[in-house]
């Protein structure tokens, strides 16, 4: 789980990319998904070298190199790609964002898988750039969740790092978070704590509370981050009050651009958003055979 707070000019400092063996694994899969036994319509093309160029049609944060490279790589080891803009930048519409030279069939079978990768990942960059833009200056630090497409979330939670984010945790496994199914377990939020204390010490623990009480209660016994759920904006001004900054207290749910920022300056340190690999809207990218005129 990322730390909030790890960030130069609002982004954060570690923004490399997934190991190779899992963008090799999500190529192969996206490839084999399209490519099935073998492209048909690319088999119409004479097999010779061509060119290409790959242009942004909207104003975007790009991100997903990796994986359209490595798509690309996968049907022509020896193509060509030079890339005009770095990971994350932002781009105008109508930006030609890199060229490739390569074996014309290779160039167009690969084309749509790199592109949904490429296009995917830049939405997911380009809308929690938004966000981070729209809390600047407040302190507070965007959080993503696990609400993310399957079997794309360390791709998801790399592009919400390369737009400025913050992870959140990856999986289940690697932080403890109770919530209410929890303590109607336990009894009470404090047997909740102390039993997970016991069961999971060396993990992150974020609890989440339902009441100015049970904030309280979290309070006193220690956690990592305390998250208020359907705080009404009193409740929540009074939490940051009581919790003072002794441990970080998160907002989720209902948030959108309108009100990101009014939530920001209540005080809270972290604010997570489902919606930034949930709702995805797909940036518009093309790849175009031959040269720009």
């Amino acid at each position: 789980m990322s730390t909030p707070g790890d960030r130069v000019d609002g982004r954060p400092v570690d923004i490399s990319p997934p190991p190779v063996e899992v963008v090799t694994a999500d190529v192969a899969r996206a490839l084999a998904e399209d490519l099935g036994d073998g492209d048909v319509t690319a088999a119409l093309l004479p097999d010779v070298r061509d060119t290409a160029y790959l242009i942004c049609k909207e104003p975007a944060v790009i991100c997903g190199r990796p994986w359209f490279d490595a798509c690309h790589r996968a049907l022509d080891p020896e193509v060509a790609i030079a890339w005009h803009i770095a990971e994350g930048d932002r781009v105008r519409a109508g930006t030609v964002i890199a060229t490739l030279e390569g074996r014309a069939r290779a160039l167009v079978s690969a084309e749509r898988a790199s592109l949904n990768f490429l296009q995917t990942l830049s939405g997911t960059a380009t809308a929690t750039a938004d966000f981070v833009a729209a809390v600047e200056r407040t302190g507070a630090a965007i959080l993503d969740t696990r609400k993310t497409i399957p079997g794309l979330r360390v791709a998801q939670k790399y592009a919400v790092r390369v737009g400025g984010g913050v992870n959140h945790r990856m999986g289940l496994f690697d932080a403890v978070m109770l919530k209410e199914n929890h303590v109607r377990a336990a009894g009470s939020l404090t047997a909740a704590i102390r039993n997970a204390r016991a069961a999971q010490p060396s993990l992150p623990l974020i609890v989440e509370v339902e009441t100015l009480d049970q904030l309280d209660e979290a309070l006193r016994e220690g956690c990592e981050r305390i998250l208020i759920d359907d705080f009404d904006t009193a409740a929540r001004r009074e939490a940051v009050r009581r919790a003072n900054g002794r441990i970080p207290l998160e907002v989720s749910g209902g948030v959108d651009l309108d009100t990101v920022r009014a939530i920001a300056e209540d005080g809270v340190e972290c604010i997570s958003i489902g919606g930034l690999t949930k709702h995805v809207r797909a940036i518009d990218l093309s790849l175009k055979l031959g040269r720009r005129s």
